[in-house]
């Protein structure tokens, strides 16, 4: 039963879809915005998520007008994270996912807005699943100019998987950013959104993208994909 455009590729974003890193994200500038009195709002929390980090940085000292130079703050953010994101967890239904498009041959490529050294801290305890990916493409790349909402960093990944056609590209997302660039790189889009986030109907109505509630409600035959 195919409900979606036929997929023969998967491209996974990292933060809240396939790692528990957004706590971690919120613990952190949570802490930082504590001396200075102000709250890390989901309203926030949600207009950062999905932007590489001196855009995410920028965009948070703005809307707080705190007097925060951005370069401290991504120095005291990183060596917060360097603690803490070795321990973060998969997110359910995650690597079950991941195994299963390994298994039946579907070719798979991460792209996330971290940077490389991000990225290794925090797949350095889950590298039995990144392993397993063709292609991982991180917000430092230097083809990817511009962050998401820009369809940089998917048409690198459609890119480095020899993807004629992107309309047969899957990406799996759970920021709103994500699932703009991945409907701007002209792709369909499964939608994992963290129950807080105030969902955006625009996005959520639009046609090329399904809204789950965890990875673990994907169903890879709606999209064309071997079922598990």
């Amino acid at each position: 039963m195919t409900k979606y455009k036929t997929i023969k590729y998967c491209i996974f974003d990292v933060d809240g879809l396939l790692l528990d890193t957004e706590s971690i994200y919120t613990e952190v500038t949570s802490e930082i915005l504590k001396r200075f009195d102000k709250e890390f709002t989901w309203k926030i929390k949600a207009g950062m998520m999905g932007k590489k980090a001196r855009e995410a940085a920028e965009y948070l000292i703005n809307e707080l007008q705190i007097d925060l130079d951005v370069d401290d703050y991504l120095r005291e953010r990183s060596e917060m994270h360097e603690k803490l994101f070795p321990f973060c967890k998969k997110m359910p239904g995650a690597e079950a996912l991941i195994r299963n498009l390994k298994a039946k041959n579907i070719p798979i490529a991460v792209a996330t807005s971290s940077n490389k050294n991000a990225f290794a801290q925090k797949s350095q305890n889950h590298k039995d699943m990144f392993d397993l990916f063709d292609c991982i493409i991180t917000g430092d790349n230097p083809n990817v100019k511009n962050g998401k909402p820009s369809p940089d960093i998917f048409q690198e990944a459609a890119k480095q998987l020899n993807v004629e056609n992107p309309e047969e590209c899957l990406v799996f997302e759970d920021a709103p950013g994500g699932v703009q660039a991945g409907i701007n790189a002209n792709m369909s889009v499964v939608w994992v959104p963290d129950s807080r986030l105030e969902i955006d109907e625009k996005i959520s109505s639009n046609e090329k993208v399904e809204m789950l509630s965890s990875l673990e409600d994907f169903k890879p035959e709606k999209w064309g994909l071997p079922s598990f």
